[in-house]
């Protein structure tokens, strides 16, 4: 066997050892999408029922709370970016990590200070890197995050936003994570949670509300409707924190499943062009072979004519 069919053949072995990988790797996601996708099913109904709840709060008191109340000139923001503690997902945490970037540089444009929380070693990592400061950092749970890692979280981003801006508090908390779609589409977005902003059908009852040509239950709030928001209104975060770390959780397995199908694929590929390379360089190997083989007989031949003359 000639040197480079053995070079071609070296490679077939370590593409193949390679393409086991990447499959592996591809069911494991695949696997890891469906019960990903079943807890984001399943934290649904909780949320809805209490955004429900902090809608009636809120728009059925007039009481204003530090939590529902805009700042009137807001100087000082928080953003909560959720990445992967792992890579191999294609373009996931680059394009969390850019649209955190974008809208970093949206509330500098409006003269706002920027504080940093970071969820995942791929972003505290990229902010290390830069020598950027980041506030607080979790890394450890992002493939199957709980709720009690979501508790975790909103602890201190509640507390930030409860504290005068004078002692180290913010009026804003965003947060940047990727929204799972489907299989195939998952999108970095980011959303504000605080001061909070409600969904388009608590603005649809706030206007039913205002209208008054409806008849709406009226509450009462016990012991008041500060102390009933400062109870709910702190499960809010944490239910959208919970929520957007399961969904980060889904498209990122899905996000690996699609990179590892294409590494695999491009495996297939590879071993293919290879194949077909060693099997021309053995050709080549075997023609020349008979050539020697042919041209020694030749001059053998062309020899014993000569010593019979």
């Amino acid at each position: 066997m000639g040197a480079q069919t053995r070079v071609y053949k070296r490679r077939i072995k370590s593409v193949t050892a390679t393409k086991k990988i990447t499959k592996a790797m591809e069911m494991i996601a695949a696997s890891r999408i469906v019960k990903a996708q079943r807890r984001v099913a399943a934290s649904e109904p909780y949320a809805t029922e209490l955004t429900r709840a902090v809608t009636a709060v809120a728009y059925g008191s007039n009481t204003e709370h530090w939590l529902t109340t805009e700042v009137e000139r807001p100087t000082r923001a928080a953003v909560l970016l959720v990445t992967s503690d792992r890579g191999l997902a294609g373009g996931y945490n680059s394009n969390a990590i850019k649209q955190a970037e974008l809208l970093t540089n949206r509330l500098i444009g409006e003269g706002k200070e920027v504080l940093h929380y970071v969820v995942g070693r791929k972003g505290v990592a990229y902010y290390g890197f830069r020598d950027r400061p980041v506030q607080e950092s979790w890394t450890g749970f992002t493939d199957s995050p709980s709720y009690g890692d979501a508790k975790e979280v909103a602890a201190p981003l509640i507390e930030a936003i409860k504290a005068e801006t004078a002692q180290g508090g913010v009026d804003e908390l965003h947060i940047v994570y990727t929204e799972f779609h489907s299989m195939m589409t998952q999108s970095a977005v980011d959303q504000r949670m605080l001061p909070l902003t409600f969904t388009k059908s608590a603005e649809d009852s706030a206007e039913v509300l205002q209208r008054g040509k409806e008849i709406l239950p009226l509450y009462d709030f016990e012991p008041s409707a500060d102390d009933v928001l400062d109870a709910l209104l702190p499960r809010y975060v944490e239910s959208r924190i919970y929520n957007a770390l399961l969904q980060s959780a889904a498209s990122k397995h899905a996000a690996t499943r699609r990179a590892m199908k294409s590494a695999t694929d491009n495996a297939e590929e590879l071993i293919k062009s290879l194949t077909r390379l060693a099997n021309a360089a053995r050709q080549a190997d075997i023609t020349q072979e008979i050539s020697e083989i042919v041209g020694g007989a030749s001059a053998l031949a062309d020899a014993s004519a000569g010593s019979d003359r």
